[in-house]
């Protein structure tokens, strides 16, 4: 008897975690856009920091959209659209807004150089300000 309750027990507390495919696509897109959001927050606050110099900005602004169309270029290889052979399955959308993400956030670690600064005497840092 002990071993149906504990078993019972067991299986509910498996069960309640569960997700369905929709819910783990959801959570990844939402994933992605806070890491979008992150990232156009810290693309503004690049820009007003450095707002003096108009080449850097020109710069920065080619930068983002040439990264942009880098991404999605990166998406179509990783994942490109088979139309009806489509071989990924539900899963698809989850992956896609994990890798989309990832590639989102080494924008944003890079980006962040230009606001917290790399450490002094890096005589290759460019634009980037020392801390």
């Amino acid at each position: 008897m002990k071993i149906i309750i504990i078993s019972i027990l067991l299986l509910l507390c498996y069960t309640s975690y569960c997700q369905t495919q929709y819910d783990l696509n959801m959570e990844a897109k939402e994933a992605f856009q806070k890491a979008d959001s992150e990232l156009n927050i810290i693309y503004k606050k690049v820009i007003k920091l450095h707002s003096a110099d108009s080449i850097f900005i020109s710069n920065l602004k080619k930068s983002q959209r040439l990264w942009t169309q880098f991404r999605d270029a990166e998406m179509d290889m990783m994942y490109p659209d088979y139309g009806p052979l489509y071989p990924y399955g539900s899963v698809r959308p989850m992956c896609w807004s994990y890798y989309k993400e990832s590639l989102t956030r080494e924008r944003i670690k890079t980006l962040m150089q230009w606001i917290v600064g790399i450490d002094e005497g890096d005589v290759c840092r460019g634009t980037i300000p020392s801390k």
